[in-house]
């Protein structure tokens, strides 16, 4: 016999010994359980959380915050009546550019993922 086939025959038997170990499947079983209980048990991050987000949802809030605050602060930097309403509309252009921002960002990722 040839090196080659003796080496073949000591794989196919090695397999078929594999074949009848009656603990492979449990040990396999096993395995694959403890995997999914580690995946389980994973601890919640808020900034895993907030990764996944889509920016076209992220990126009108943030506007939305720079707008909240300059309600605030502008009527006490303008003493005017208008000061509220131009506040509002600031942060209305806010979240309207955060929703642009977020679209073109998430647009952005999506080619960025099918690339790969």
């Amino acid at each position: 016999m040839s090196k080659n086939e003796q080496e073949r025959l000591k794989q196919l038997r090695e397999r078929q010994l594999q074949a009848r170990d009656p603990l492979a499947n449990q040990r396999k079983f096993q395995h694959n359980s403890s995997i999914k209980e580690k995946r389980a048990y994973k601890p919640f991050s808020f900034a895993k959380a907030w990764k996944d987000i889509p920016h076209i949802v992220k990126s009108p809030f943030y506007g939305l915050i720079l707008g909240v605050i300059i309600v605030f602060i502008l009527p006490s930097i303008w003493d005017s009546p208008y000061a509220i309403i131009v506040g509002a509309g600031a942060t209305l252009l806010f979240v309207i550019f955060g929703l642009m921002v977020g679209n073109s960002l998430d647009i952005r990722d999506s080619i960025r993922d099918n690339l790969k």
